[in-house]
């Protein structure tokens, strides 16, 4: 998994560290480790750091079960021109990490380009009503953009998720599970967020994303799932999330009574040029004009906007708000193309920290007119070898 800052157990170091120089953007190529020894462990069974013995040397041309003493912080790293084309062939010294505002030594590089697995997560509730055939179409037309070999989970969620089809290459089965999505009661964003991130992507192997297409409000999760407590798990996951929130409060205003309606008229802004200059300066994305708070009042929309827009900036995503999902087709490009070609860069922390510890990271370039794209904090781990800064 290359999806998040995340810690990858490595070799008890040797004396004196090696320096090797990064490579081209090749993914044949295998990754660069500065710590000198002959390749990163496989481990077997529940190791963790600081475990007193070794496992047994292994027979001949097996990989070595070692001792773990020291934990590597990786996160997935996209490079863009001012014109949002992605650059490749960067080298381990282009970059620069830091962590709470300290330099650190990069210890680990590696360009990737790999398949991924994306859950579409459709809103249904009732106030999504209204715009459900554009939600829809508008799934589809990400799906069209992505590789052959990517694979993607349909999930519907209204008071509760639901599986629509499992994970699968297959476009035609895909358009059929997204088409099935339909209005529902209720909406438990916080419960399926909750579900899709702690026990769905859990069985699921490699690089990971959410595509999130929600209008924000949650309203029947129950106390395990939080706004706070899934915008956490969001900061530790391994998955990147793209929500996509569209504006409800018109058409649920106009059409039944509730909420406040906004009687301003639309005002349609630019297509690629707006979506792509918003995502390349760092920003999130507007689609239109009059994006104001919607549904049964304002002040749960504009919880849901935040919430959406944390959600994603926790997992190194990005954000997009839209009143309709037509002008969306190029930021599907945009999101798939940074799914699948990204750098991974690490680093050794000089300190192991404290279990729930907020760290704070940035990524810098070391060349002029690129734009960086890197989470910007890990929680130190509780033990699980699994969790982020651990």
């Amino acid at each position: 998994n290359r999806s998040r800052p995340r810690v990858v157990p490595t070799p008890t170091p040797a004396p004196t560290p090696i320096v090797v120089d990064g490579y081209e953007d090749d993914v044949d190529d295998e990754p660069v480790v500065t710590d000198p020894a002959r390749r990163r462990p496989t481990l077997q069974g529940d190791q963790r750091p600081g475990s007193p013995n070794a496992s047994p040397t292994p027979p001949a041309g097996e990989d070595e079960v070692i001792r773990v003493e020291t934990n590597l912080v990786t996160l997935p790293v996209s490079v863009f021109d001012r014109s949002g084309r992605f650059v490749g062939g960067l080298t381990q010294r282009d970059f620069q990490i830091f962590e709470n505002g300290k330099q650190q030594e990069i210890g680990f590089f590696q360009s990737v380009e790999q398949p991924f697995t994306v859950i579409l997560m459709i809103d249904v509730s009732p106030s999504t009503a209204f715009q459900i055939a554009d939600i829809q179409n508008a799934a589809i037309a990400f799906t069209e953009q992505l590789r052959p070999e990517d694979r993607v989970m349909v999930v519907a969620f209204d008071q509760r998720a639901r599986v629509l089809t499992r994970p699968t290459n297959n476009r035609a089965e895909i358009a059929r599970a997204i088409r099935q999505a339909d209005e529902g009661n209720g909406t438990s964003l916080y419960s399926a967020i909750d579900q899709m991130l702690n026990r769905e992507f859990k069985m699921i192997e490699g690089r990971k994303a959410i595509v999130l297409f929600s209008d924000g409000v949650d309203t029947t999760s129950g106390r395990r799932s939080t706004f706070e407590s899934t915008l956490r798990d969001a900061e530790e996951t391994d998955v990147l999330i793209y929500s996509i929130r569209y504006n409800t409060f018109r058409d649920y205003g106009a059409r039944n009574g509730g909420g406040v309606y906004n009687p301003r008229p639309r005002q349609r802004r630019g297509g690629w040029a707006d979506i792509l200059g918003a995502i390349i300066t760092g920003g999130n994305v507007s689609i239109g004009g009059n994006t104001g708070a919607a549904g049964t009042s304002p002040e749960e929309y504009a919880r849901g906007k935040q919430y959406m827009e944390a959600l994603s900036r926790n997992s190194g995503g990005r954000s997009f708000e839209a009143d309709t999902l037509v002008d969306l087709d190029s930021a599907y490009r945009g999101i798939a193309e940074e799914l699948r070609r990204q750098y991974s860069v690490g680093y050794y922390p000089e300190s192991q920290g404290q279990a729930g510890e907020r760290r704070q990271l940035r990524v810098r370039v070391l060349r002029p007119n690129l734009v960086v794209r890197a989470k910007t904090s890990y929680i130190v781990g509780a033990g699980d070898p699994s969790y982020a800064g651990n």
